[in-house]
């Protein structure tokens, strides 16, 4: 995986293995980091680990 990557919103959801109502909730309340491109939404995949990351952080308190 590349950090630059720029992954769609079903990739994204694939890596995560969440669904698409759950990705977007994540979206909508920026606990995932996203971009827009035109109208595409694209997610870096450095977001998706940042967003892992911090998930595991909460966890472990």
């Amino acid at each position: 995986m590349r950090d630059d990557e720029l992954l769609t919103v079903p990739e994204a959801m694939a890596r995560l293995k969440i669904g698409r109502s759950a990705l977007y909730d994540l979206l909508r309340t920026r606990r995932l980091a996203s971009l827009t491109i035109g109208r595409a939404r694209r997610i870096p995949t450095h977001a998706l680990a940042d967003y892992v990351q911090r998930h595991l952080e909460e966890a472990t308190r």
